[in-house]
């Protein structure tokens, strides 16, 4: 009885990785794939899924300049949806800097978007304190977020060069592991 409770426990804990964006500091969020949705209703939306075109989207970075998804065409693009409030986002955010180092140079572009609503605030703060420096991007209204389908932070989206998504990942990750280098590494040469 004892090793149930335990096991339960462990595998809740385990589907409880992420953050719920509905509620911040919350530690709550849905597990799985978002749903793809009716779109005849104008309130529902359809999920951007692996093997689709990536959803072009606009986004300012803390200077208030923008970039196009679209305009990136050409390069490995890794989205991620983060915020500063997150544990597992921000536990992330060291590997994802030593990703973006190692990746210099080559066709690849990162964009950290943070959701916070507090916007360009919460992200020089949460910068200041960890000196994380990532090409960071706003998205206080969540419409970027919301086009995209996330259930809750980080998710992230591996864009191939020709704007078809390859992996969209649920939950944190070792971004400077081997594996993930030579993922992007092999995308870059399609």
């Amino acid at each position: 009885m004892n090793r149930i409770f335990w096991m339960t426990l462990l595998i809740a804990a385990t589907v409880a990785s992420g953050c719920s964006k509905k509620e911040e500091g919350s530690a709550e969020r849905g597990g799985g794939q978002p749903v793809i949705r009716d779109t005849r209703s104008p309130s529902m939306q359809v999920a951007p899924v692996e093997g689709a075109m990536a959803p072009d989207l606009n986004v300012p970075d803390l200077s208030g300049k923008e970039v196009r998804l679209s305009d990136l065409r050409g390069k490995v693009v890794l989205l991620n949806f983060w915020a500063s409030w997150c544990p597992p986002c921000r536990e992330e955010m060291p590997s994802m800097e030593k990703l973006n180092k190692a990746m210099a140079g080559k066709p690849f572009q990162m964009l950290a978007v943070s959701i916070d609503e507090k916007g360009k605030n919460a992200v020089e703060a949460y910068s200041a304190k960890s000196g994380i420096k990532l090409p960071f991007y706003l998205d206080t209204e969540g419409k970027w977020s919301k086009l995209y389908g996330t259930t809750g932070v980080p998710e992230t989206f591996i864009i191939a060069k020709n704007g078809v998504i390859l992996k969209k990942i649920i939950g944190g990750l070792d971004w400077s592991h081997p594996e993930v280098s030579r993922f992007l590494e092999d995308a870059m040469k399609q």
